[in-house]
């Protein structure tokens, strides 16, 4: 293996960001990942290398082309970089990720976005300290707990996907769920693997008049049921949550750590989902984690379908200590061909390593490969 000589300069040195390099990379899937709201065959998404110092800090944006999973679309979030958020933050010099909050802050939603630039920053500064992002946030341990989220698919093809994820050892299995796919299959699953911890995603797809379907899940022991009602609701998931014995776990509705909070007060959840890019950045999801170990609820780290580079911030987020429920960070090698990384991020027996090709997000840009799917690059100097 290649070694890795990263310059250390100490903890009081600002780091000067002198260029960002902006890229928009399609991926395609093995295959087509189903879930309620669409039909995902390929993964397109905003790629960004924060340079200084000799350094480069690297993330990925986890916004789709259309606004069906949140507002937040690839093309707006270009716009916004590149005019907005990256001229603000190029030539300038920041001591830590939380120096970028006064420009980022004033902004309102655009989390993704932020967060790209925010984790960009985070990976760069880890490097600068020659420490593994990890550390830098506050985790520990070598590997982190995963699962399979398995697309919807006619029953006796997600019992072939089911049986394949047992025998890889993975921690959980969640099938996506629509209204119409959900109870035969969920207790198709059940009856076949009685044993395994199940959950399921419903990715908003119900609502209140559907509280019986949601009731009749009660019987599979299930985990926790992902965000059955609307993306942007909390008020309905407490009285749906009040009426189960199941858990309900949020994804969508928790943008915030604010939103943490009052759905946690609210009884709405008992389980939260943390996608960094849809929190806004590392500090968000950190404090999100904060707020949910001190009501008692468990978290986990959710996916995006994304790269190596995002499933490697993934990881090092997932080692925080209340990261108590396996996450979606499983083998890279079940979506992609090829990965945009050196290195392979599979699981063994249910656990993903974290990455340890040098300090940051311990991978490695694959840059033959890269230039072959990228489908724009734009620099921005000061």
């Amino acid at each position: 293996m290649q070694e890795h000589v990263i310059p250390s300069p100490t903890p009081r040195d600002a780091i000067l960001i002198e260029a960002a390099e902006l890229h928009i990379l399609h991926l395609p899937l093995l295959t087509p990942f189903v879930i309620s709201t669409g039909t995902m065959t390929a993964k397109t998404f905003p790629l960004l290398i924060l340079k200084g110092q000799g350094i480069e800090g690297i993330a990925e944006g986890v916004m789709d082309p259309t606004p069906d999973y949140l507002e937040e679309t690839i093309a707006g979030t270009i716009t916004f970089l590149q005019d907005v958020l990256l001229p603000q933050i190029v030539g300038k010099r920041f001591n830590s990720p939380y120096e970028l909050a006064p420009i980022l802050d004033p902004w309102r939603g655009n989390r993704m976005a932020k967060a790209v630039v925010e984790m960009a920053f985070w990976d760069l500064w880890a490097k600068s300290l020659n420490l593994p992002l990890k550390a830098a946030l506050g985790g520990v341990g070598e590997a982190v707990d995963v699962g399979v989220s398995l697309g919807i698919a006619p029953v006796e093809k997600t019992l072939e996907r089911v049986e394949v994820a047992v025998a890889h050892g993975y921690k959980r299995t969640k099938l996506k769920i629509a209204q119409g796919h959900d109870i035969a299959l969920v207790q198709a699953v059940r009856n076949a693997f009685p044993n395994i911890k199940l959950t399921v995603d419903a990715n908003t797809d119900y609502g209140l008049a559907d509280l019986a379907t949601l009731r009749a899940l009660d019987e599979f022991g299930l985990d926790y049921i992902e965000q059955p009602l609307a993306f942007d609701d909390i008020h309905d998931h407490a009285q749906v949550q009040a009426a189960l014995k199941t858990a309900i776990c949020l994804d969508e509705s928790i943008r915030s750590p604010v939103d943490a909070r009052k759905a946690l007060e609210a009884r709405a959840a008992r389980v939260i989902n943390i996608k960094v890019g849809r929190v806004g950045g590392f500090a968000a999801a950190r404090a999100i984690h904060d707020i949910s170990a001190a009501f008692g609820a468990p978290v986990w780290c959710g996916g995006m379908l994304e790269s190596g580079i995002g499933r490697a911030h993934n990881i090092h987020l997932a080692t925080l200590a209340n990261f108590t429920k396996p996450g979606d960070t499983s083998s890279a090698s079940r979506y992609f061909k090829r990965d945009i990384i050196n290195e392979q991020l599979e699981a063994v027996g249910g656990k993903m390593p974290v990455p340890t090709s040098g300090p940051g997000i311990g991978v490695t840009l694959d840059r033959v490969y890269l230039k072959t799917v990228t489908e724009l690059t734009k620099e921005i100097r000061p």
